[in-house]
């Protein structure tokens, strides 16, 4: 089990910014159905929440509710300290889909989330993410001619060329093999050592050493 308090002054220790998650009293509805409600977390920098259940039970609402894509019915949701810029706009969200132009070389995609992204702020140069996602052989080939494994890795490289301190990833692993499981697990471990958090969606074991939040099934 890791020591919150002792893991927060280690990471204030070595002059990285204390952040805190705050999602208080949830609640969304879909379609004139509530799909959950009353949902409350907090979470610090550093830290982690994986979020489990059925399908239908919430998971991938509630990660695009807090990427600010879907209304909430009622509660609020806060990163604290406040900054300039939105809650949204400090998160990065992966969901289902990959999101690559299947035209563009993997290369131009990366670039061009780069440049989305404002990656001026921090963050890897593409080469450099690519090379860490296993990607530098098929930088140049359009995203039409990758594997369902290797377009999730180029999505997933997104993560790595603009800095943001929450990660809101909706099945990560998806398509990946052991090896890339393997990379994505120290990949999102090197985020969370340098400050940085987590919200996971996942029927997968991710291995994140936060707790687990099981929404039920909808009724």
């Amino acid at each position: 089990m890791i020591d919150e308090k002792a893991h927060s002054a280690g990471l204030a220790a070595h002059g990285l910014i204390i952040m805190r998650l705050s999602a208080s009293k949830l609640t969304v509805e879909r379609g004139g159905r509530i799909v959950f409600s009353d949902l409350s977390f907090a979470l610090d920098a550093g830290a982690s929440l994986t979020v489990t259940g059925p399908n239908g039970a919430g998971k991938s609402t509630l990660l695009r509710a807090l990427a600010g894509f879907l209304p909430l019915t009622g509660g609020t949701i806060s990163l604290t300290p406040a900054a300039d810029a939105t809650l949204a706009e400090q998160a990065h969200y992966v969901g289902h889909t990959d999101a690559l132009k299947s035209l563009l070389t993997v290369t131009e995609n990366l670039a061009f989330l780069a440049a989305m992204l404002d990656a001026g702020h921090g963050g890897m140069d593409v080469e450099a993410a690519l090379a860490k996602v296993g990607l530098s052989h098929a930088a140049d080939l359009p995203v039409a001619y990758l594997s369902a494994g290797q377009k999730r890795r180029g999505a997933l490289a997104r993560l790595l060329v603009a800095q943001r301190p929450l990660w809101l990833l909706d099945e990560p692993m998806t398509a990946l093999d052991i090896a890339s499981q393997a990379l994505m697990a120290q990949i999102m471990a090197a985020h969370l050592a340098q400050g940085g958090m987590i919200v996971a969606a996942t029927h997968a074991r991710l291995g994140l050493p936060g707790p687990e939040l099981r929404l039920g099934a909808i009724a």
